[in-house]
């Protein structure tokens, strides 16, 4: 089948307690753009919202957008829910501000990608392209 028949199911969303969501928004509409579906689930989400909504939608790929470094406080929390979810084979990617110490016990705890400032809508479409799974019918 092809990517238009079968497209990529992304769930875009912004844990915590940060309320900046200008950069979430541009990639949702860039996704969108490329193809994928995208559902968006807006700002002060929990990880528990997020988990729910990814399995409700059947996304193959989450992407959380968090800027308020507390990236390493509530990632683990996502993936350790999506894994009791069965969701172990969701591409997780990660943008905002990230240390660098950080790249790897994200990397370590199930996190695909990290994009951090500078990085452009094209490099993050083209990731998910190529590692994102289409959504079975």
């Amino acid at each position: 089948m092809t990517q238009e028949a079968n497209p990529i199911r992304v769930l875009v969303a912004k844990p915590g307690l940060d309320g900046h969501d200008r950069g979430a928004k541009v990639i949702a509409r860039a996704l969108r753009d490329a193809g994928m579906e995208v559902i968006y689930t807006g700002i002060r989400q929990t990880p528990e919202m997020i988990v729910q909504a990814a399995a409700q939608e059947d996304v193959g790929v989450v992407g959380l957008s968090i800027l308020s470094g507390a990236h390493l406080e509530i990632v683990p929390r996502i993936v350790e829910l999506l894994r009791s979810q069965g969701m172990d084979d969701v591409l997780v990617v990660l943008g905002g501000i990230v240390p660098e110490q950080d790249r790897e016990p994200l990397a370590q705890m199930g996190v695909s990608a990290v994009f951090g400032p500078g990085t452009s809508t094209q490099q993050i479409v083209e990731y998910i392209q190529s590692n994102g799974a289409p959504t079975a019918v």
